[in-house]
């Protein structure tokens, strides 16, 4: 993976960590610096012996990106309990641009159903039934696989599903001194999320989240039909693969500059089609920006699943776009993105798995600040990546892929 840094100045300290040069890394290495124990350990339980565990609940929120993430540690999960019947926990996203787990995973047979949690409620009544569905599910095992939080809500979190649900083995809730995120200085990065997620469940095995055959989405021979009939004559062309759209403000690269870059990369590489995807939302932010390419064109946003659209990616030469939902489905099928990556995360947490990606990613004072909507500092992590930067990064690809 190749990481273009910013001209910015970068901060002495950000959250206690250096920000040094940020340098190449492989998504889901393992970070060489302040390694921290896996959470290698079940929660009030002794792990029961593999056949023996015939019902298992996940507990996982968010939507595209947070499900991708996690497929490792869901292929291990079913490794280690091929006998089971599994659960997801989890919310139904509330924005329009945001896709259900289950839409996300399909028929994989990674997860088998689906229980909504009803996210930020206080509702003793929501509460109750969700616990009374727990009870009667009646799980042998837990796999608790949220994002980093307070320790105040892993002790809420632990009484819920220990007292409340009556669930007597949980794994991956992590102590005080795991939840903080690794750093390497050598390379710039702080660990991947899916890394993260991988020390949790690492008391059922390794996740492997750098062999890229544990990101697999098992897509149907019908999902792949359904791609490449959307996709018609490009099918059998070269394919430029761009998903401009994004629901965050603070991840907007800006529609301008994807027009001018997709006319740059089309006089460059002519014999490239283009195949836009994502959100029906993003349809008209697309079609705004392949009026910049010279040739074979088609706008795919709204018309495709997220696997179908999984299924257009795996046609691609090159993945283009903003740190999205979208960019973790190329990189499960290996596609090498190029990506004007927002400063809203710190470096290496949601950079997309492998080395073959270029990360535009500039370094500014105010790295890490989590911002959906950016207006005091304008988006300056963005609005400072330039087209010839992208443009640049691109022909670094192309011009290596032997089979352009």
């Amino acid at each position: 993976m190749s990481i273009s840094r910013g001209k910015a100045q970068s901060p002495d300290h950000v959250d206690g960590d250096p920000l040094r040069g940020v340098a190449g890394a492989a998504c889901g290495d393992e970070v060489a610096a302040h390694k921290l124990p896996s959470a290698n350990r079940a929660e009030n339980c002794s792990l029961p012996p593999d056949l023996a565990v015939r019902k298992v609940i996940v507990y996982l929120l968010g939507s595209l990106g947070d499900t991708v993430v996690s497929l490792p540690c869901l292929h291990l999960i079913e490794r280690a309990f091929p006998n089971s019947e599994r659960i997801l926990l989890t919310n139904v996203p509330v924005h329009a641009k945001a896709p259900a787990a289950a839409d996300v995973l399909g028929a994989s047979g990674l997860i088998h159903g689906y229980m909504n949690y009803p996210v930020g409620t206080r509702s003793p009544r929501a509460l109750f039934r969700l616990a009374s569905d727990i009870r009667r599910f009646r799980p042998d095992v837990l796999v608790y696989m949220m994002s980093i939080r307070s320790t105040r809500a892993l002790r809420r979190d632990k009484w819920f599903f220990r007292f409340a649900a009556g669930v007597r083995c949980i794994i991956g809730i992590p102590s005080a001194r795991e939840l903080q995120r690794p750093f390497d200085p050598n390379t710039g990065l702080y660990e991947a999320e899916a890394t993260r997620l991988a020390r949790g469940v690492a008391a059922v095995g390794d996740a492997a989240p750098s062999d890229i055959r544990n990101w697999e989405l098992r897509l149907t021979p019908a999902e792949r039909h359904t791609a490449r009939t959307a996709l018609g004559s490009l099918a059998g062309k070269p394919l430029v693969v761009c998903g401009p759209g994004t629901k965050m403000q603070a991840k907007d690269w800006g529609r301008e500059n994807w027009r001018v870059l997709m006319e740059r990369i089309s006089a460059r590489f002519p014999q490239f089609g283009l195949a836009m995807v994502g959100a029906k939302e993003d349809f008209e932010v697309a079609d705004y920006a392949l009026a910049g390419w010279n040739s074979h064109t088609i706008n795919l946003c709204g018309r495709l699943t997220p696997r179908e659209s999984a299924a257009v990616l795996e046609h691609a030469s090159i993945f283009l776009g903003p740190d999205s939902g979208p960019m973790h489905l190329a990189a499960c099928a290996g596609v090498p993105c190029v990506i004007a990556f927002s400063a809203r995360e710190l470096p290496g947490i949601w950079f997309p798995i492998g080395r073959q990606h270029r990360i535009v990613y500039h370094q500014v004072s105010c790295a890490g600040c989590n911002l959906e909507t950016c207006l005091a500092e304008g988006r300056r992590c963005l609005t400072s990546i330039s087209v010839d930067e992208m443009a640049a990064a691109v022909e670094s690809v192309l011009s290596a892929d032997s089979s352009v």
